[in-house]
């Protein structure tokens, strides 16, 4: 509007200066100037009425905004509110479900231990009933085959004696023999001798004259006795000769079938002696292979405590750290929660190793320890299992009483002490027993000898070095056992 008011101002002077010849055309342009500039003012409040229709849109499109803004903030707050009570509900939840975790792994711990320490002092048991049933049968088939081995020595000098009294016998039959047959031919030979003086004399006696014959039948009847007599004497010499030579064969077929017969006994007799030693020798290794096989199994079940133990203290240290982590992240959260996180965690010391449960003394687990955990953990106090019988009388271990820390204000529980610390330097190397070996016993030289049995060496039955049975082992031991039975029926 000043625009126009100064623009027809500035025409009116103009218009004072000019001719009056072109006032009727400057009359014209000012009318269309006018026209022009009345056009410009209705479009330009056109355009205002528009501007103005649009910010009182955009006016209530704004508070629309702010009361929808309003809502959203407030609904943001609900659901702010709705999810920190939903998230302090789990975490007390949480919270709980931990402490009930943690009593249930505690009772579970309890419960394996008790059980284990039932099952190992049971397993002990047995491997002592074990070592004394093998010890008692080993000494029966010592005394028993010490026994055989006696009684065939007997035998073996029994058959000696015989056999050189066979011998003895059979030398004087064959002197007595001789002697006979020496007799005989010396006999034979006086007779043979005798009847050839008497031919001769016959022969003589033809040779001679004739001077009184005499009868007939004298000299026929003497001619025929003497030669029958002789024709039966050495008809009669021939068969005794004949019978004395089979008597004789006889006897030397019987002394060599004796001595074949002697000779073969006297070799099953060695073969014996031989079959029983190699049986000792074999009983011997086997009894040293089955005391392996213990201290083996022993060894195998010290391994399997030690990584349960390790996976027990990997559990614990889990449990500590998220105790850790749930007590601050309570504490955060709410103020009832974060109450609840720090009473939990109050009961626990500064963690700077693995913490290590002590226990009430309510299961017969011995407390001395013998050998370290792992070789994984920190140096300083160690953790010790508790050790075998076996191993306690062969090893040997110094404690240190300045280095033992007592951790009863951990963690409480009603199970045994399964664990102590103990200084690293305190355990010495254990000594390996070396009396339990078994004596071989030396074969008597005669029948002289002591027949009692073979004195061992004093053995306990807790002095084999650590032994323990595997799942496997007490059926190998079954099996050790029959195969010991059948080779006593056997014998």
């Amino acid at each position: 509007m000043a625009d126009s008011a100064s623009e027809l101002e500035s025409d009116t002077s103009s218009i004072d200066g000019c001719s009056k010849t072109n006032i009727a055309d400057q009359l014209e342009l000012l009318q269309k100037k006018v026209q022009t500039v009345q056009q410009e003012n209705q479009c330009l409040k056109l355009e205002l009425e528009t501007y103005k229709l649009k910010c009182k849109a955009l006016q209530e499109e704004n508070k629309e905004l702010r009361k929808v803004s309003v809502t959203i903030q407030a609904r943001a707050e609900q659901e702010e509110e709705f999810i920190s009570n939903t998230l302090l509900k789990k975490i007390q939840s949480l919270k709980n479900e931990k402490e009930t975790l943690a009593r249930n792994y505690e009772q579970e711990e309890e419960y394996l231990t008790n059980d284990l320490s039932r099952k190992l002092l049971q397993l002990r048991q047995e491997k002592c009933q074990l070592e004394d049933s093998l010890e008692k049968a080993q000494e029966y088939q010592v005394k028993k085959l010490m026994q055989k081995i006696e009684r065939l020595e007997a035998e073996t000098l029994n058959k000696q004696t015989t056999l050189e009294q066979l011998r003895r016998e059979k030398v004087e039959l064959e002197n007595s023999l001789e002697q006979e047959q020496e007799a005989l031919v010396n006999k034979l030979w006086k007779r043979m001798d005798k009847l050839e003086a008497e031919k001769r004399l016959l022969q003589e006696k033809l040779d001679q004259p004739v001077s009184t014959p005499p009868s007939p039948r004298d000299i026929g009847m003497d001619g025929e006795d003497t030669a029958g007599s002789l024709a039966q004497h050495i008809q009669y010499l021939k068969t005794e000769v004949t019978k004395l030579r089979q008597q004789l064969t006889q006897a030397q077929t019987e002394h060599e079938s004796k001595m074949v017969q002697y000779a073969q006994e006297e070799k099953q007799i060695r073969e014996e002696n031989l079959r029983l030693q190699h049986k000792l020798q074999m009983e011997i290794e086997r009894r040293e292979a089955l005391c392996r096989h213990l201290s083996e199994s022993e060894s195998s079940l010290e391994m399997e405590e030690e990584r349960h133990f390790n996976e027990m203290l990997k559990q614990q240290e889990k449990v500590l750290s998220s105790s850790g982590g749930g007590g601050g992240g309570g504490g955060g959260g709410g103020g009832g929660s974060g109450g609840a996180g720090s009473a939990f965690t109050q009961v626990l010391p500064p963690f700077h190793g693995p913490v290590i449960r002590p226990r009430n003394m309510s299961s017969p687990i011995p407390m001395q320890m013998s050998r370290p955990l792992s070789p994984g953990l920190p140096p300083g106090p160690m953790a010790f299992s508790p050790p075998s019988p076996m191993r306690c009388s062969g090893g040997v271990m110094a404690t240190h009483p300045q280095h033992t820390h007592s951790t009863g204000s951990y963690l409480p529980g009603t199970s045994p002490p399964v664990f102590s610390y103990l200084h690293q330097g305190s355990l010495k190397p254990r000594v390996s027993p070396g009396s339990d070996k078994f004596v071989k016993p030396s074969i008597p030289g005669s029948v002289s000898g002591s027949s009692g049995p073979v004195p061992m060496s004093p053995r306990s039955p807790m002095s084999s070095g650590p032994v323990a049975i595997s799942p496997e082992s007490p059926t190998s031991l079954d099996s050790e056992l029959n195969s010991t039975s059948t080779d006593k029926s056997a014998d």
